[in-house]
C-alpha cells in the first residue's frame, strides 16, 4: 500500500522576490538590497492584501504522491499547477492496485476492481466501468508547481482539515525555507 509522500522539492525565487518587495517604495530604478526585516513586515500581511504579492515569486516545485481524494480538494486553489501526473486513463488497466492504493481501500473494492480490470483487458467489459469503480485511495504521483502566497492560502485553510493527507502537507509546508511566511509569526 501506498502512503502520502513529497519529493524532489525544489524552491526558487526566494532572494530576487524579497529584493523585489522594495521596488514600491524604491527611488532608484533597480534595487540589489536584500532585507528580511521588510520581507517578514510584509509577509505578516493577510493573503489578499495585496501586500504579500512578493511571495508570489516565491515557487514551489515538488512531486507529491496522494489519493485521488485529496488531488480533488488541491486542485481547487488557482495557483497550483500540475506539470506532469500519472495518468488513469493510460495505465489504470496495467497498474498493480493492491499496491496503488492506500491503506484505507477495502480489500474487497481492490479485488473488485481487480475483477473488472481482467475482464476489460479479456474484452468482455467497458473501460468506463473500469474508472466508474477506482477507488478514491488509489494513489497518483504529479509533478506541481505552486509559490508562497497560494500556499499561505492552503495552510490558513487546510491547517485543521480532518484530512491526515492536510496535516502531513501543513507539515510539509512548515519545513519550507523561510515557512514563517507561510504559516505567521516568528523565524524559522
Amino acid at each position: 500500500m501506498m502512503k502520502f509522500d513529497i519529493s524532489n522539492v525544489e524552491v526558487y525565487g526566494r532572494i530576487e522576490s524579497v529584493i523585489a518587495s522594495g521596488y514600491p517604495k524604491s527611488k532608484e530604478a533597480r534595487m540589489t538590497g536584500y532585507n528580511k526585516d521588510r520581507a517578514d513586515k510584509l509577509a505578516d500581511n493577510p493573503a489578499g492584501t495585496g501586500h504579500n504579492c512578493f511571495l508570489k515569486g516565491i515557487t514551489i516545485q515538488a512531486d507529491i504522491t496522494a489519493p485521488q481524494y485529496w488531488w480533488l480538494q488541491w486542485s481547487r486553489y488557482s495557483f497550483s499547477e500540475i506539470v506532469s501526473s500519472q495518468s488513469k486513463m493510460h495505465k489504470i488497466t496495467e497498474m498493480e492496485i493492491k499496491g496503488q492504493c492506500n491503506n484505507y481501500v477495502d480489500d474487497r473494492a481492490i479485488e473488485l476492481l481487480e475483477c473488472i480490470v481482467e475482464r476489460y483487458n479479456e474484452g468482455f467489459d467497458s473501460f468506463q466501468r473500469v474508472i466508474a469503480n477506482c477507488p478514491m485511495g488509489l494513489m497518483l504521483t504529479a509533478r506541481i508547481t505552486t509559490n508562497y502566497l497560494q500556499e499561505k492560502t492552503i495552510y490558513q485553510q487546510r491547517r485543521s482539515h480532518k484530512l491526515e493527507e492536510w496535516q502531513e502537507y501543513c507539515d510539509w509546508l512548515e519545513s519550507l525555507p523561510n515557512s514563517e511566511w507561510i504559516i505567521g509569526g516568528g523565524d524559522n
